[in-house]
């Protein structure tokens, strides 16, 4: 048996990946050179340098041993996990696990990180952890594109004229953040949707895993989000584009679509979309029975 990936486009950012409640999720941005969790490595990931952890659950974190070793195996450079500081040593330590199993250790970077800090991913672009309302140790994080744009009061000096400004120390011009895409792992609601980086992402990758009524109960015990509290969040965002992962098998996708539109206005709802909708073009991970 075979799972199958979706693969779409939201605005100006490609998505590849698969997200179901308990069983996996794995949502990489090619071009972007991120992925968000890993799942179990479809093979799709493998050559992306930088793995966003959220969280240490199974579903998010399975296959990170295998991200690293096939990376290994194709001939590239170790790949980086960005990772919850206080969760940073048990993938050290599990690594070093598989060194033993295998008796050859295999190269990974490990960057442990709070909320707060931040990690160069290219020379223009970074991603920022943040804090969310899950289990222990659990992060969001923002890809943020750094620009530098030359302040008014300069717009009529020559370049020879700047040159020798930026020399004599003089800041010529105003750092521009723009948040690409943000992932809030898995999440329940609360403050972090009111930073900058989340709230104004051009993509926004929420996790919402319960619709049925009966399961209110069910996703505030777990810290996750129903679909009756997304009026509220979206109020709040300034996102053009809300990607819904993480949704659970008790529901069907066509089930799902239509609570969301019960309880969405129509001014919210055409910028929400499901993650694995209608993927344009299927890929292919195995499944535990195909081991």
């Amino acid at each position: 048996m075979r799972a199958q990936l979706a693969e779409k486009r939201v605005g100006r950012t490609k998505l590849i990946g698969r997200s179901l409640a308990g069983e996996e999720t794995v949502i990489a941005a090619p071009e972007l050179n991120v992925c968000f969790d890993i799942g179990r490595a479809p093979r799709q990931a493998i050559p992306i340098d930088n793995v966003c952890l959220s969280h240490g659950h199974i579903d998010h974190a399975a296959n990170i041993a295998y991200y690293f070793s096939h990376r290994q195996f194709i001939g590239t450079s170790a790949g980086r996990l960005i990772v919850h500081r206080g969760l940073a040593r048990h993938f050290q330590a599990l690594m070093g696990v598989w060194a033993d199993i295998e008796g050859r250790p295999t190269p990974a970077s490990i960057e442990g990180v709070l909320p707060g800090d931040e990690v160069r991913l290219r020379r223009d672009l970074l991603v920022r952890a943040f804090a969310v309302n899950h289990e222990a140790r659990s992060l969001g994080f923002s890809v943020i594109e750094e620009r530098f744009k030359l302040k008014p009061e300069f717009a009529n000096r020559t370049g020879p004229q700047l040159v020798e400004l930026k020399r004599q120390g003089v800041a010529i011009e105003n750092r521009v953040e723009i948040p690409v895409i943000a992932y809030c792992g898995d999440t329940a609601d609360g403050e972090h949707f009111d930073l900058d980086s989340v709230r104004n992402a051009e993509v926004l990758l929420l996790e919402c895993t319960f619709y049925d009524p009966a399961h209110v109960v069910r996703a505030r015990k777990g810290r996750h989000l129903h679909v009756r509290d997304l009026p509220g969040v979206l109020r709040r965002l300034r996102c053009p584009h809300v990607v819904l992962t993480h949704v659970t098998h008790r529901t069907p996708l066509r089930e799902a679509r239509r609570m969301l539109r019960d309880v969405v206005d129509d001014n919210d709802l055409h910028r929400v979309t499901f993650f694995m909708d209608r993927p344009t073009r299927a890929a292919s991970i195995p499944t535990p029975q195909d081991s």
